[in-house]
């Protein structure tokens, strides 16, 4: 499996020629979709839900499909119907040819001022586990972790101790557009693989690795 970062939240995977994109939201690539066969959203918040970049890539192919919760699939279905399709904690279906899990309810608490509101998780043939907005510990073992490094609803600590439960081989940074070329190192010195139990890397916007 490819793997590509894009902006912000979003990726893209590839396999036996088919892709998958994960929250093309408003903080990444206009064309950050586009290509995709099919597409994931966690939710609905707009860095990783943005109907212009959705609407773009379901109209490039018109056989591209979106997986997604109620929240984001109410507001896009009705112009592309019977591609949008309403997923939550439990589910289990196949998308472009990955076998895709759905874990986790609720977006991390912001402030008890703030609703929370849905946020699910994807674990990608078992391997790959992108948890949106959250630090959701799916149960099940994962290989490569994309890890919302920094976020109005995460402290550094949250973080590390999110890595250390999850154990996984490998984390990636995502959720990464608001963090500052200037704290990156600081960063990467506070997810080393002695604090966090994990291999760690960051990649720029574009970058691929292979998994």
């Amino acid at each position: 499996m490819k793997l590509t970062k894009k902006s912000h939240a979003c990726v893209r995977l590839e396999k036996d020629g088919r892709t998958l994109a994960i929250d093309p939201g408003a903080f990444s690539e206009e064309d950050a979709a586009v290509g995709a066969d099919a597409i994931l959203v966690t939710h609905e918040h707009p860095d990783h839900f943005s109907e212009d970049r959705l609407r773009a890539a379901l109209d490039a192919n018109p056989a591209a499909e979106l997986w997604t919760l109620r929240s984001v699939a109410e507001q896009i279905a009705p112009a592309f119907p019977g591609r949008v399709h309403t997923v939550g904690e439990g589910d289990a279906f196949t998308a472009a040819g990955f076998d895709v899990q759905v874990h986790g309810q609720l977006h991390a608490v912001i402030h008890p001022d703030i609703p929370r509101i849905t946020n699910v998780g994807y674990l990608v043939d078992g391997s790959v586990f992108h948890p949106g907005d959250a630090l959701t510990l799916p149960g099940v073992p994962v290989d490569t972790l994309l890890l919302p490094v920094m976020a109005p609803w995460s402290k550094i600590s949250e973080v590390i101790d999110y890595v250390r439960e999850l154990a996984p081989r490998l984390a990636i940074d995502v959720h990464d557009a608001l963090l500052a070329d200037l704290a990156h190192p600081v960063y990467d010195r506070m997810l080393t693989p002695a604090r966090v139990g994990a291999e760690h890397t960051r990649l720029v916007p574009g970058e691929a690795v292979t998994l």
